[in-house]
């Protein structure tokens, strides 16, 4: 559990997140449990170290007070790489919660290695239910056994005791398939094809030369 400091803010808004922003603090709001909604601040490198290491349960005191957070949702920028503004719930240490967690693939598949398959990763993260302090920092599945048309599906997973998957059991992790070969046109077909001109309906005919129309209607 990482540990934190916290600060209560009173103005909010853009204009005010963005003041924030450029003295190296990031804007977050904790709810939950019946209680109002409290914007607060925290350090820029606090909140961003916590993260890499994959933390989700913070502890903190704000205005006096300490309590438990659980980091519920984080924004990004539009390149995903600087945190602008953070969610928090306030959690006890006995509640169980609901949490999405990344999926990690290890290994190589021997489809890969012998088959010439390819391995498509095809659930990114997956929804648990557990108890807050048990919250894993992902899900590690292990592909190395998996043959061409083989899957691993959320049925597979083995997870420790007491945390509770809420997906679809049947469900694709992850998959390794052949990989379809696009056929080719024959060069003959497609210089065929280059050279046929069909006629356009609606192409207006070529001009006759002058004086055929008027013998025509000589005749």
């Amino acid at each position: 559990m990482a540990t934190l400091k916290l600060n209560g803010r009173e103005k909010t808004g853009t204009r005010e997140a963005r003041r924030l922003r450029e003295q190296g603090l990031i804007p977050a709001i904790i709810y939950g449990h019946g209680e109002p909604s409290q914007p607060v601040t925290m350090a820029r490198h606090d909140i961003e170290l916590a993260i890499q290491h994959g933390e989700r349960l913070l502890q903190a005191e704000v205005d006096g007070k300490e309590g438990n957070f659980l980091i519920k949702d984080v924004q990004y920028d539009y390149l995903g790489q600087n945190v602008l503004h953070v969610d928090l719930t306030r959690v006890r240490l006995d509640e169980r919660v609901e949490v999405t967690v990344p999926i990690e693939l290890r290994g190589t598949p021997v489809g890969v290695e012998q088959e010439d398959g390819v391995l498509t990763k095809q659930l990114a993260e997956i929804a648990l239910e557990c108890v807050v302090t048990s919250i894993p920092e992902q899900v590690r599945v292990s592909v190395n056994d998996l043959h061409v048309d083989d899957s691993v599906r959320v049925s597979d997973l083995e997870l420790p005791e007491g945390v509770k998957v809420l997906e679809d059991p049947e469900t694709v992790i992850a998959s390794v398939a052949l990989v379809a070969e696009e056929e080719e046109a024959a060069p003959a077909e497609a210089a065929a094809e280059a050279a046929a001109e069909p006629e356009v309906i609606g192409e207006k005919p070529a001009e006759e030369p002058p004086g055929a129309e008027s013998e025509q209607e000589a005749t």
